[in-house]
C-alpha cells in the first residue's frame, strides 16, 4: 500500500478556505420543515448545487490548482471524470491560466460535458465508464508529462472540499450528524476531518448506491476492493475505491449505508420539490440514507450535503415523471416553508 499521501488536518482545511475564499463564496445551509416531517429529524441542506459549476468538487480544484508549481502550470493538468471533478479542474485551470485536459466516459452527462467545454477544457472521450476513462487518462498523463489530478488521492482536493463541512459548523454549530454521498470519497473524507476535529461526537454517515458499492465494500473490509457498477447516479459511479480517502474513512466514518437507485431517485424528486432546487441523483443520496435510517436520526440536527445539481433535461423529466415506488402514484408537491 502506498503511503506517500498525507491525510489533511483541520489546519489544512482552514488554509484551503483562506485560498479559495477570494474565488468561491460560502454556499447556503437551509432548513426545510417539509424534510423534517419526512425524516423525523431537524434537517438542514448544504447547497453545493449553488457552486459556480453546480457541485462541491470545485472547492478542491481551486485549492489544488492554486498551489501548482511553475513547471506543473506550464505542462498543464489532466483529470478523468464523469463530470463534477472535471468541471472542478476545468474551472480552476481557467481561473489560474492553466491548460486542462479532461478524459470522460463516452456516455458522460451532456450537461457536465457542455460545462467543461465552455470552461475551455480539452475533452477526450474514452471508454464505457469512469474507470476506463481514468486508466486512459493515466496513460496520456505519463506520455505527455501533464500534471495528473486524481479525483481521490490528492490531499489538496480533500482539504479543499472539507471547507463545505467547515461552513456547515459555522452556520449551524449544533449539527449532530452529517450525511454525505460517497463516490471516490473525497467529500466524505473532508467531512470526517472537519467534523471530528470540531466535535468527535458528531456522526458522519456515508451513503453510496448498492449498484456501485466499491467504496462501501472497501470500508467494510478495510481493504481496497473493486465492485460492479451500474448506478444511475454518475457522481457515485466508481468501480474501484481510492486509498487516501479510504484511509481517512476507515479511521473516522461512523456509518456507511447502501441505498437502491430507486430510493435515490425517489429522494431526488422529494428534494427537488421540497427545496425548489436542482439536485442531481448523487446529491439526493443523503436524503435516501436519512429516510432509511429513520429512528436512528430521530430528533437529531442533521445536515445533508446536496453535493451537486448537474441534472440533464432528460434526467430531470424522467425523475419528476416517475411514480412513487410505494404508492404507484406521482409525487405530491411538498408544502414550501421559507427557512
Amino acid at each position: 500500500m502506498h503511503m506517500e499521501w498525507e491525510a489533511p488536518t483541520l489546519a489544512d482545511v482552514l488554509e484551503a478556505r483562506r485560498r479559495i475564499s477570494p474565488h468561491l463564496s460560502p454556499t447556503p445551509l437551509f432548513a426545510y420543515p417539509a424534510l423534517n416531517d419526512l425524516v423525523g429529524a431537524e434537517i438542514f441542506v448544504k447547497h453545493e448545487n449553488h457552486q459556480p459549476v453546480g457541485a462541491f468538487k470545485v472547492r478542491g480544484g481551486v485549492n489544488l490548482v492554486s498551489q501548482l508549481g511553475q513547471e506543473e502550470r506550464e505542462a498543464g493538468v489532466i483529470a478523468a471524470s464523469t463530470g463534477n471533478h472535471g468541471q472542478s479542474i476545468a474551472y480552476a485551470a481557467r481561473l489560474f491560466g492553466v491548460r486542462a485536459t479532461i478524459c470522460v466516459p463516452e456516455a458522460a452527462n451532456p450537461v457536465k460535458v457542455a460545462s467543461m467545454r465552455a470552461l475551455g477544457a480539452e475533452l477526450v472521450f474514452h471508454g464505457r465508464d469512469y474507470d476506463e476513462a481514468r486508466e486512459h487518462c493515466e496513460r496520456v498523463a505519463s506520455e505527455r508529462g501533464y500534471r495528473y489530478v486524481h479525483s481521490g488521492n490528492e490531499p489538496l482536493l480533500i482539504a479543499g472540499v472539507g471547507t463545505e463541512t467547515l461552513e456547515i459548523f459555522e452556520q449551524q454549530p449544533q449539527v449532530e450528524a452529517v450525511v454525505v454521498p460517497i463516490g471516490g470519497g473525497s467529500g466524505a473524507a473532508g467531512a470526517c476531518i472537519v467534523a471530528k476535529a470540531i466535535n468527535p461526537a458528531v456522526r458522519v454517515i456515508g451513503v453510496q448506491s448498492e449498484a456501485a458499492p466499491a467504496a462501501f465494500r472497501s470500508w467494510q473490509e478495510r481493504r481496497l476492493v473493486e465492485a460492479r457498477m451500474h448506478t444511475v447516479a454518475e457522481g457515485l459511479a466508481t468501480r474501484t475505491a481510492f486509498e487516501l480517502p479510504q484511509r481517512i474513512l476507515w479511521q473516522s466514518l461512523d456509518d456507511f449505508l447502501l441505498v437502491s437507485d430507486d430510493e435515490i431517485l425517489t429522494a431526488q424528486a422529494l428534494m427537488i420539490e421540497a427545496t425548489r432546487n436542482l439536485v442531481e441523483a448523487s446529491g439526493a443520496a443523503p436524503l435516501a440514507a436519512a429516510l432509511r435510517l429513520g429512528d436512528e436520526l430521530a430528533g437529531m440536527r442533521t445536515a445533508l450535503i446536496a453535493s451537486g445539481g448537474n441534472v440533464s433535461r432528460e434526467q430531470l423529466l424522467e425523475v419528476l415523471g416517475r411514480k412513487d415506488a410505494t404508492t404507484d402514484t406521482p409525487h405530491e408537491p411538498l408544502a414550501r416553508t421559507t427557512p
